[in-house]
């Protein structure tokens, strides 16, 4: 049978013709998520967003074109969808998190050495708020955080310029105190 022939069955509610048109098109999928990589996910994470989109392919199809120009549009879509919304800035602490387990083992290791680094890290906090301005006291925690200036200056509303000038001030700054 036809991709059009299967189509026109599926949409006539032939559960079967809809199956079989999923299996025909699955190596294609993969291959498409194959060009892909998902933070935090695996491959087959992919390749079933990529399924989903074939079935709204299957589901959504007006005959406008052929089904598989129309069908790799919307798997390649569903696909980079799914990767853009994982490497977005409200999903970082989902794809950087540790388990509590793991962490919990790495702090029972050495209670003292966390005790002096936490010390330490108060310490150089202390003197941050001494010599830096409120503006580069904040800028350079969300550095220290993992932020690069772009983020920085996307989550305060800033420049990017304003936010690079008060990164390398408050470097110097710092570099001068502790020397």
């Amino acid at each position: 049978m036809t991709d059009e022939e299967l189509l026109s069955r599926g949409k006539g509610g032939d559960k079967a013709a809809t199956e079989q048109l999923l299996n025909r098109y699955r190596y294609f999928v993969k291959s498409r998520a194959r060009q892909f990589f998902l933070v935090g996910g695996e491959q087959e994470d992919l390749v079933q967003e990529g399924m989903i989109g074939l079935y709204e392919a299957i589901v959504g199809y007006d005959g406008s074109s052929s089904f598989r120009t129309f069908a790799s549009l919307c798997v390649q879509r569903r696909i980079i969808d799914a990767v853009k919304s994982a490497t977005r800035l409200k999903n970082r602490a989902l794809n950087t998190s540790v388990s509590i387990e793991e962490s919990a083992l790495e702090a029972a290791e050495d209670p003292e050495l966390a005790v002096i680094d936490g010390e330490n890290k108060q310490e150089f906090l202390q003197l941050m708020g001494r010599i830096l301005s409120a503006f580069e006291f904040q800028v350079v925690v969300l550095y220290m955080d993992g932020l690069s200036a772009a983020e920085i200056a996307a989550s305060l509303s800033k420049p990017y310029k304003s936010v690079d000038n008060a990164l390398q001030r408050a470097k110097n700054k710092l570099r001068k105190e502790i020397r």
